[in-house]
């Protein structure tokens, strides 16, 4: 017993010795390649293997026959073991190099291919990483997409922009000089052209703030419960002017009086720039509809808005919401659209959807509102 607890003794401080040099050797090293880690870590084995079989060897005198006999095995051990972790750690490195170089790819706008049948016998780490490296590959090219849409988006609405402002500007100059110049007869006329070209750069400039605003998302909402009848009834009586002018009859009595929580200026401005659409898209003697209905099974109120434009073309019905969105220069209302911008800005900070669809003679808009609380409706 005392023989074995020696020779254990031994082997154990041969062992440790050789493990705490490839320690110190594993951390002189750790910034090379993965490789050599590899290789070291046989490397420390086969080594403590051997310092613990001559420590043992040296206490208990062995022939120098058994020691070269048992020497002789730990070599050959070393050898496959070291041949072993070199072929490992070459192909350890062979896979990092081409994750790494498809990284950059992806990283510089090319796409990491998801995972096939080449990775199949990948360990389980690098198959992880592989899929996690897809799956971010495929959300940069979604977010490459979105900010090249934001992009086009942009520079239309700065186009249009840029023309809208300066068709009234123009007027006014012209104006002016003619005021200036004593050229002008009816200066009471005049003056009022003036005034209404400075409303209308006065509601394009709000509208360009309130934009901003919910882009930034720094829009402050007031929110108070509310019956839909309250809304749409105020809405209607600021569009009844503008729907008298131009023939169009305008239809809200089919609205429920359904409690929301809403701010209700700025629902009342989502409802006003939803008719005022409507009511200019409509011909004459036509009609535009107010609608609203709930869904029990998600606590939901649809608020919808009906016309007769004729319809949006179906490849132009993703776009209906997008800033500075206007269709075609037929159908081009006065304004740089951005209403439907603001409308579904506006909605969508209410926690809200906003959606458009074409029906018989027209489209419909239709706006997705969570109900009331049951506590609020109660208070």
């Amino acid at each position: 017993m005392r023989d074995m607890l020696l020779i254990a003794l031994f082997a154990f401080l041969g062992a440790a010795g050789a493990g705490l040099l490839g320690a110190l050797a594993l951390r002189a090293l750790r910034h090379r390649s993965l490789v050599v880690s590899l290789t070291i870590v046989p490397t420390v084995a086969v080594i403590a293997m051997l310092a613990g079989t001559l420590a043992v060897a040296w206490a208990m005198f062995l022939s120098r026959h058994d020691l070269f006999v048992v020497t002789t095995v730990v070599a050959m051990a070393a050898v496959v073991s070291l041949a072993t972790a070199l072929l490992l750690g070459r192909w350890v490195a062979a896979r990092s190099n081409a994750l790494t170089l498809a990284a950059r790819s992806f990283g510089d706008g090319g796409s990491f291919p998801a995972p096939g049948a080449a990775e199949a016998g990948d360990p389980a780490e690098f198959t992880a990483l592989t899929r996690e490296l897809a799956a971010t590959s495929e959300k940069l090219a979604a977010s490459r997409d979105r900010e090249r849409a934001l992009e086009s988006s942009r520079r239309e609405l700065v186009a249009w922009i840029s023309h809208d402002l300066r068709t009234p500007l123009a007027g006014l100059r012209a104006m002016s000089e003619a005021l200036e110049d004593g050229m002008v007869e009816d200066t009471g006329r005049c003056l009022r052209q003036i005034r209404t070209e400075v409303e209308r750069l006065n509601a394009m400039v709000g509208d360009l703030f309130e934009l901003s605003r919910i882009h930034a998302g720094s829009l402050a909402l007031t929110t108070h419960q509310v019956s839909l009848t309250e809304l749409v009834e105020e809405a209607l009586a600021g569009a009844d002017p503008l729907a008298r002018q131009n023939g169009v009859r305008l239809v809200g009595d089919a609205v429920a009086a359904v409690p929301v929580e809403v701010d209700p200026h700025e629902m009342t401005r989502v409802l006003g720039n939803l008719l005022v659409n409507a009511i200019r898209r409509t011909p004459a003697d036509g009609t535009v509809a107010v609608h609203a209905r709930t869904a029990e099974e998600d606590e939901k109120v649809v608020l919808s808005v009906t016309d007769g434009c004729g319809g949006i073309p179906e490849e132009d019905l993703p776009r209906v919401f997008d800033t500075g969105w206007r269709g075609t220069h037929a159908r081009t209302p006065p304004g740089a659209g951005l209403g439907l911008a603001i409308v579904r800005g506006i909605v969508e900070a209410h926690q809200g959807t906003a959606a458009v669809r074409n029906v018989t003679g027209g489209c419909c808009f239709e706006l997705t509102l969570p109900r009331a609380l049951p506590s609020a409706e109660t208070g």
